[in-house]
């Protein structure tokens, strides 16, 4: 095992940057996910981590040691594909120890280590199959093996479940954390699905653009994002924005819309009276309150567990996520409200979020 260094690093293609100056810290048997909306740059720069992509500037370093020249077969790491890479003419034993017989690895030791991680993986009653024979989740599977036996010091995961159902991402996603947690390697993983994200990293990088937004914990990006684009990636339902300016209501602070929208505000920055600003707030913070603003109902889908609102307000669409169940149709009125200190402010120019 190994701790990633990113340093400083950019990446461009001709004239053009796509990679403008990363900075990341991977500890040692970390999993950190790298996340953000496709072509922000995250697979680009696992690809510079494996060595499958110069560096434009910056450095790479794993273990304490600066691999920018390092060739990806010098760097002891393992890379996991999106569309498995599998050799459709070898059998999944084959598969899984064809890293070892190009290293020139006994016939036993071949068998021990891929034997350990088809138990591992639950892959011993498929050793003898070909890819063409599985289905797509044993497939990965087989893929992760292969990655396993190498015993790497560095997992990296590109986008490995996005060719799977859902019922199988979810199934997968613990076998991946579980495995983290058994083997302990550390491990970079990118996706562009966020509930991946939160589900499984140690640490989150959320990426735009080829920059870095905020790197976190799940649940810290989700309660005290940065800025507004971090606060609309992070959470499903997307967080709703409202532009409008803080008030004084009765000697508090509220925000209130051009339309006079009016939602209460724990805190305000100070001296912030007629200051205008964004308020975020998250789909699952609404409440119906009989002392709330009143939304008309647009759309209205029960999952059994939750009732999600679609309404109108403001002259825009607003996401609502109930616990209970709502029992109102499409043009009927409700009254929502929302817990003060679960709302956010952003500036309305640099997105960046306000601190009271």
């Amino acid at each position: 095992m190994a701790s990633v260094e990113i340093r400083d690093v950019v990446k461009a293609y001709g004239a053009t940057p796509v990679i403008h100056g990363v900075n990341v810290d991977i500890k040692d048997g970390e999993f950190v996910v790298l996340v953000g909306p496709s072509g922000c740059g995250k697979s680009t720069l696992l690809r510079m981590i494996a060595g499958l992509e110069n560096i434009t500037g910056g450095q790479i370093l794993m273990g304490g040691h600066v691999v920018n020249d390092a060739p990806p077969k010098e760097r002891n790491i393992a890379m996991v594909f999106q569309n498995y890479a599998l050799y459709p003419h070898m059998t999944v034993f084959d598969n899984m120890g064809f890293s070892l017989l190009l290293r020139k690895a006994g016939k036993a030791e071949i068998k021990q280590r891929v034997s350990r991680a088809a138990d591992i993986l639950g892959l011993k009653p498929l050793l003898g199959r070909y890819p063409r024979q599985l289905s797509g989740g044993q497939r990965q599977r087989v893929a992760m093996g292969r990655a396993i036996v190498r015993d790497p010091q560095v997992f990296l995961f590109d986008e490995p479940l996005s060719n799977l159902d859902a019922k199988l991402r979810v199934a997968m996603r613990t076998e991946i954390k579980e495995l983290h947690q058994r083997l302990k390697t550390t491990t970079v993983y990118v996706t562009h699905d966020q509930i991946e994200a939160m589900t499984m990293g140690d640490r989150i990088v959320v990426m735009h653009d080829g920059i870095v937004e905020q790197i976190g914990a799940p649940l810290d990006l989700y309660d005290h994002p940065a800025n507004m684009f971090v606060a609309a990636f992070i959470g499903s339902p997307a967080m709703n924005f409202f532009d409008g300016e803080i008030a004084n209501s009765d000697g508090k602070a509220v925000f209130k819309t051009a339309s006079g929208l009016t939602f209460p505000v724990a805190a305000a920055p100070a001296a912030s009276e007629g200051r205008p600003v964004v308020l975020g707030v998250r789909p699952e913070h609404f409440t119906t309150t009989p002392e709330g603003a009143a939304v008309s109902v647009s759309v209205v889908e029960p999952t059994g567990s939750e009732t999600l609102v679609v309404a109108h307000a403001d002259g825009r669409d607003l996401i609502c996520l109930f616990r209970d169940r709502i029992p109102r149709s499409p043009g009927e009125t409700i009254k929502i409200g929302c817990d003060p200190g679960l709302v956010h402010l952003f500036d309305p120019k640099s997105g960046k979020a306000l601190a009271a």
